[in-house]
């Protein structure tokens, strides 16, 4: 077995190290994204096949970089094998993802709006899709999905009253609405005035961008520590040079001078 260059195993290791701090990252944002959608079971239905694709994808990565790293430190050529193959299949299915996603964004931003506005009137809408509603329009500070308050006619929702914390624009809401029913003062009531689905659309195409920047950079990163890996392979398997041991008659005779004189014995 070869001995591997210091500077080689030290810059796979630091590529590979973070490669798997990556794989986390992106990890961390798919479950932060499928969190956010997990209360809507039809969008979460339209995300299914990508939300787990990355899943799958971040967390094979991060085993492989794990045995990469064992290989590297134990100078382990099968652990070596196995990342390097297994990072050339990954790399090339990412990179058909990648390809894929970016195909598919403005496809799949229609098809969200579309989504939502099936709900329209808000009137005839389900209780549990107008419960997931009143938490978006609270967490998000917006108000109907798309032409604002508009959208719940007479009966605007609570959720859609301005606090002292919001930092989205507001508005006075209509006299007529349901929200002055038991107010006798005449102080308006501020109400959102954005649309949730912009924002929405807006939040999932921010969440999908960095997705796609992070799966780049993995990718890239992906390639040199497959280069990386395969010149440490090469030179494990490249057999030292051993200097050849040569024996002579001289050696054996004994070819050794006498320092000092043996003292005379009287």
């Amino acid at each position: 077995m070869g001995k591997v260059n210091v500077w080689l195993n030290r810059s796979y290791i630091i590529v590979t190290s973070v490669i798997a701090i990556l794989s986390v990252v992106l990890l961390g944002f798919t479950l932060f994204g499928h969190g956010s959608i997990h209360d809507d079971e039809e969008v979460e239905s339209m995300t299914y096949t990508g939300v787990y694709g990355m899943y799958g994808i971040s967390s094979i990565t991060l085993l492989l970089t794990i045995t990469g790293l064992c290989g590297a430190q134990k100078k382990n050529q099968c652990a070596l094998i196995v990342f390097a193959v297994g990072m050339i299949l990954n790399s090339l299915y990412m990179s058909m993802t990648e390809i894929a996603f970016m195909t598919a964004r403005s496809m799949f931003a229609k098809e969200l709006k579309g989504h939502y506005l099936q709900m329209l009137p808000l009137a005839n809408a389900s209780d549990r899709f107008i419960d997931n509603l009143n938490n978006i329009q609270m967490d998000m500070q917006c108000c109907g999905l798309d032409q604002g308050y508009q959208d719940w006619d007479y009966h605007i929702s609570k959720s859609c009253m301005c606090t002292e914390e919001s930092t989205n624009p507001c508005v006075a809401a209509p006299r007529n609405s349901s929200l002055f029913e038991h107010v006798v003062d005449d102080q308006p009531i501020m109400i959102y005035k954005e649309p949730c689905i912009p924002l929405l659309t807006a939040q999932m195409m921010t969440f999908f961008n960095i997705s796609v920047g992070v799966m780049l950079g993995v990718i890239l990163l992906m390639v040199l520590s497959i280069a990386l890996c395969i010149a440490i392979l090469c030179q494990l398997r490249r057999k030292e040079d051993t200097p050849t041991v040569v024996y002579t008659p001289e050696a054996k005779a004994g070819n050794y001078a006498v320092l000092v004189e043996p003292e005379e014995t009287i």
